[in-house]
């Protein structure tokens, strides 16, 4: 049984790591500029073009289904991720770049804290997702899972229980909790003497999603067009494309 569990769930991980028609770049960083601004310690989060992504954009209502750490391995490996069929594992950068991306950094991390974070990853390398639960990812099949929203984000963190299983938001969120540096904690006020203090609780790191560090408040975007210094007055436009409107009443009529 758990033979045929297994085969089952290699089929599905095939299906929905199969890529979609019809998938748009949008983003204008040049491979080179998007490398010359990675940090080690940098989440890149990933748009996706497979089926798989469709659901988790759905369930966690975001743009984002993937997310990697950039590493900076000067051996080659750029980034470290986790993959549905291949567990986790280094990529080279290239094989993100015909996607839309986003670099979410974390503000003020020492340096021997990110080193610690970057350590735990590569000690995550090598765990697997448990392909046995052939239920824990059925629930990808459906682009649109019927499920209500607040309950979407469980979803997510549905699985075996398996210690070596690894989605990629949770081995990133587990990494930079491993030196308590907060991504959404759950924040608790409580006064004391007229004083109002704030305590962070950690949220269990099998509920993150790519999302929760583009909209963390403790994780800084980075656009590597604005970091190389953009001039919009630079920007050679078409020919072909209508001249700007130069005054309110232009601005009217072309409208």
């Amino acid at each position: 049984m758990n033979r045929f569990s297994t085969y089952l769930g290699r089929s599905i991980a095939r299906f929905l790591q199969k890529q979609t028609r019809g998938y748009m770049l949008m983003a204008v960083a040049s491979p080179a500029r998007m490398r010359a601004c990675l940090r080690p310690g940098d989440v890149v989060l990933v748009e996706g073009d497979r089926r798989i992504s469709g659901a988790i954009k759905y369930l966690t209502q975001s743009t984002w289904s993937h997310a990697a750490m950039f590493i900076g391995d000067p051996g080659g490996a750029d980034l470290i991720e986790a993959d549905l069929r291949e567990g986790v594992r280094t990529i080279r950068l290239e094989s993100l770049l015909h996607l839309n991306l986003r670099i979410c950094r974390p503000v003020g991390l020492t340096d021997a804290d990110r080193a610690r974070v970057i350590a735990h990853m590569r000690a995550s390398l090598g765990r697997t997702y448990d392909l046995k639960n052939v239920w824990d990812l059925a629930r990808y099949l459906l682009p649109q899972p019927p499920v209500p929203k607040r309950f979407r984000r469980r979803m997510l963190s549905l699985g075996s229980g398996d210690p070596t299983r690894a989605i990629c938001s949770t081995v990133i969120a587990e990494a930079f909790q491993s030196v308590r540096y907060p991504i959404l904690p759950l924040i608790q006020s409580t006064t004391e003497n007229d004083v109002t203090r704030e305590i962070f609780h950690i949220r269990h790191h099998s509920l993150f999603a790519p999302r929760d560090f583009d909209v963390s408040p403790y994780f800084a975007v980075i656009k590597p067009t604005i970091e190389a210094g953009f001039d919009y007055r630079a920007v050679q436009w078409a020919r072909s494309d209508p001249a700007p409107a130069t005054t309110p009443q232009a601005a009217i009529a072309h409208s």
